[in-house]
Order: C-alpha cells, then structure tokens, then sequence
C-alpha cells in the first residue's frame, strides 16, 4: 500500500509512520508543496534494491536465469537432501579408508 502525506505531518507522526513501514510494509511518498520529495520503505527492501543496482549481481542472476531456462535447475529438497547426507558419506569413506 503506498500512502502520500505531507512532509510536515510525517514529520510530527514520525514514530508512527515508521512503525507502519516495519511491521505493515508500507510505503510512503512525502510531499512538500504537493509536490513528491522523498519515499520511505522497509530498509529490508531498500537494501535488496540497492543490491540489484549492481551490475555483478545483475549479471549473477542474467547466467542464473539462463541456466535455469536449460533446465541445469533442481528441487531444493533434492539439494538439502544431498547436503544432509555429504557428511554421511564422508564418515563411511574414512571408516573404510583405514582398513
């Protein structure tokens, strides 16, 4: 939801405006004159969007795509399942190994 207030009434609200960012995830648009000046978001989002700003992570995720669409993706429960028992198998080689 994206809510528009004057600048001076977030000003006098400010707690409360930020506690409706945090936990309701809203945004805002202050205006001063009417005019836009500013957007408050969830700095949790803000930071992913400065994140996406960078062109390595643009490119990570332009390969990741690509990859994906050739079909080199799997089910992450196949991944998780595969990472829980590395160590399994790591044990039996060692116990094997020493013979």
């Amino acid at each position: 939801m994206v809510t528009t207030i004057p600048i001076t009434k977030a000003r006098i609200n400010l707690g409360a405006v930020v506690k409706r960012v945090r936990v309701n995830k809203e945004y805002f648009i202050l205006e001063k004159d009417g005019i836009p000046v500013a957007g408050l978001m969830d700095i949790d989002e803000f930071e992913d969007y400065l994140e996406m700003q960078d062109e390595s992570v643009k490119r990570d995720i332009a390969k990741s795509t690509e990859e994906f669409k050739a079909g080199k993706a799997r089910q992450a429960d196949d991944l998780a399942a595969e990472l829980l028992d590395a160590p399994k198998k790591a044990t039996r080689r060692k116990s094997t190994s020493k013979g």
